[in-house]
């Protein structure tokens, strides 16, 4: 979401949603909804209302301008970003069984059944005597908590509970046989679905160097052989390299596909790449794998010479999430 403080405008954009929103006079309240079908107008109609009963109106109200329209998620989190900030309250939403949630202080406030199916109350709330655990969760096909914490940050935004591998120790790991970083990611993403039965994403990533024809590429982290360290791939890299000598012929990025899937559902699929060099030398202290050799765009320092803020705001991971972020509510309300 983006804002100008001075006059309160607020927007959100992705590529299947746009909604302008501003905090006004609760006199002023109102919606216009820009080319919505009647039943999603009807719909909006109906959130509108109970996001209203949220609202102090001794502290004004929300007016929204919809311009594009998919996901009720995506535009009941952009209303409740509104309200919260206008009265710093803690408004979350739970995403839960098709359902969605509005929560505040772990006190259940309002409930949007987005789905015309009906369901039973055993599926819902639970069966009797079972724990009643409320909010969907999405397990990440990873034993690294570093890149669970990120994902986490993420999804908890969108109502989602995040696991990882280490809390399913009784998993197999799945090879990585594909010969695309989509074949496996897919691969990890759409096995452990099937074994969980839950919503998982996954990721692979890798270097690609233009002279090498692409290569280290979906064997990036064994380029040197299987179980090599860091060091030995970089220097297997450098060797591949040795009779490369301008800087402009040594372009490579770093590319990495994500990939969520649901069982009986189309995974989505979301890629981003980081241009830049193969420096000649290893430089910097910070990241791992091929992060000392890798020239940022036209920078001229590393990966390794970044601080994690910096390669955390440009990095293939970071665009690839962010893509994901912009798309992700949209794919999340085709499987209610």
């Amino acid at each position: 979401m983006t804002k100008t403080n001075a006059n309160k405008i607020y927007e959100y954009i992705d590529e299947a949603n746009w909604f302008l929103g501003e905090w006004v006079d609760y006199r002023r309240m109102c919606q216009t909804f820009s080319g919505i079908a009647r039943e999603e107008r009807q719909l909006l109609e109906r959130i509108n209302d109970e996001l209203a009963g949220l609202v102090n109106r001794d502290r004004g109200s929300f007016s929204t301008v919809v311009v594009k329209y998919h996901s009720p998620l995506s535009y009941i989190q952009f209303v409740l970003d509104m309200i919260n900030e206008a009265q710093a309250t803690h408004f979350k939403v739970v995403s839960h069984k098709g359902a969605i949630l509005i929560t505040h202080h772990d006190k259940l406030k309002k409930i949007f059944f987005l789905s015309q199916q009906e369901i039973s109350l055993n599926d819902f709330f639970g069966k009797e005597g079972e724990e009643v655990s409320v909010g969907d969760t999405i397990l990440i096909a990873t034993r690294n908590e570093g890149k669970t914490a990120e994902f986490r940050k993420l999804f908890d935004k969108l109502g989602y509970r995040v696991e990882n591998l280490n809390d399913y120790p009784e998993l197999p790991e799945v090879e990585e046989r594909g010969t695309t970083f989509e074949e496996n990611a897919r691969l990890k993403a759409e096995t452990i679905s099937q074994q969980t039965g839950k919503m998982v994403l996954a990721d692979d990533s890798g270097l690609e160097v233009d002279v090498l024809g692409g290569m280290p590429g979906v064997w990036s982290a064994r380029f040197a052989g299987r179980g090599a360290s860091d060091d030995e791939n970089n220097i297997k890299l450098l060797h591949e390299l040795a009779m490369v000598f301008d800087i402009k012929d040594r372009s490579a990025h770093f590319h990495t596909t994500l990939v969520v899937a649901s069982p009986d559902r189309e995974s989505l699929v979301v890629e981003a790449d980081w241009p830049g060099y193969i420096a000649h030398e290893p430089k910097g202290e910070n990241g791992f794998g091929y992060d000392p050799l890798f020239l940022v765009g036209e920078t001229g320092k590393t990966s390794a010479e970044l601080t994690l803020e910096e390669k955390n705001a440009q990095s293939h991971r970071a665009q690839a999430v962010q893509k994901l972020v912009e798309v992700f509510p949209a794919w999340q309300s085709k499987q209610s």
